[in-house]
């Protein structure tokens, strides 16, 4: 297999690709009350577009792709673009983040489709906290997903959970029970700072409250290679991941690029650098300029982001750049 290296050696192998802005929800961390304009379908990528796309860049080196949004699914025909991508030649994964509201009607299509795993983003399991935080929405949906993703076979469900101070961190031990209770694999999300709703709990002090259940034992991964460190509690059949990019930002081993619905590769989350592949894919272009252009972006990769420092450089919305 090809290793696709940035300038700073580190291994780039996988892509998460956003198939729309829209969303059916308005989390507070991701939207404004009144949602964002919304971008004409013509500019949005055709799933034919993503395919050449990921086709040059599986040749390169990716092998592992994850479809996220605005929300993904309510995009019609995900299930055929899943299909598509994982019959890629050199795609050894694709999986999906999801709100989950709309899971129980398509998660065994994903799963026949080719999909390897599904990510649920879920904050809160209070019905009345999970609508003032979404805004509108209804926890039953997301519970109902959980169970429909679990019984079609996409396993593990990874359940999501971004922690706010004030808002829903006194629910952290409530999560971690899940992790006995239900074999939900949890993981704690530091709050990034681009939207001043709340002040971010420390993944640090997440694990110190948890710890009144019982010693955190380190644990490998259940599936992936993403960014999360894994803990498990004694007994527990569950995982608990923290992923920490504000406090214990994890840059050195960054192996991700970032492709917009409106096709943008973008080398870091928190950047706004970005190359333009719609208008050469629109453009007739050759798969050897559209590796040009990959790769291109990915030397443009930098080294570290400065959310540390205090230096926020994005202005766009989490939805509309992937999360």
């Amino acid at each position: 297999m090809t290793v696709l290296r940035d300038s700073f050696q580190r291994r780039i192998n996988y892509l998460r690709i956003s198939v729309t802005d829209r969303c059916n929800l308005r989390c507070i961390y991701c939207m404004p009350p009144e949602g964002i304009p919304l971008m004409p379908h013509s500019e949005i990528l055709s799933y034919e577009e993503i395919s050449l796309v990921l086709r040059v860049g599986a040749k390169l080196g990716i092998n592992k792709i994850r479809l996220t949004g605005g929300e993904p699914l309510v995009r019609v025909g995900v299930p055929r673009l899943v299909r598509m991508l994982s019959q890629i030649k050199g795609i050894d994964e694709v999986s999906l983040t999801t709100n989950g509201t709309l899971l129980k009607r398509y998660a065994l299509e994903l799963k026949q489709a080719g999909l390897s795993r599904i990510n649920i983003s879920l904050d809160t399991l209070k019905g009345d906290r999970f609508r003032r935080i979404t805004r509108f929405g209804e926890l039953g949906d997301v519970l109902f997903g959980i169970e429909a993703a679990r019984g079609a076979g996409l396993r593990p469900v990874k359940i999501n959970m971004v922690v706010m101070r004030g808002i829903n961190d006194d629910e952290v031990q409530d999560f971690a029970k899940m992790t006995y209770e239900e074999g939900w694999h949890v993981r704690f999300i530091e709050l990034m700072p681009f939207a001043d709703v709340a002040e971010l709990v420390p993944s640090s002090e997440v694990r110190q409250r948890i710890m009144s259940f019982g010693k955190l034992e380190p644990c490998s991964p259940v599936t992936g290679n993403g960014p999360a460190v894994y803990y498990r509690l004694p007994g527990a059949e569950g995982t608990m991941g923290f992923i920490s990019p504000v406090t214990e930002p994890f840059c050195s081993n960054c192996n991700r690029m970032r492709l917009t619905s409106n096709g943008r590769l973008c080398p870091c989350l928190l950047s706004e650098d970005y190359v333009d592949l719609k208008e050469v894919l629109r453009g007739s272009a050759s798969p050897q300029e559209l590796e040009r252009l990959i790769l291109k972006a990915i030397a443009s990769k930098p080294e570290r982001h400065h959310l540390a420092d205090g230096i926020v450089s994005i202005k766009q919305n989490m939805s509309q750049i992937g999360g």
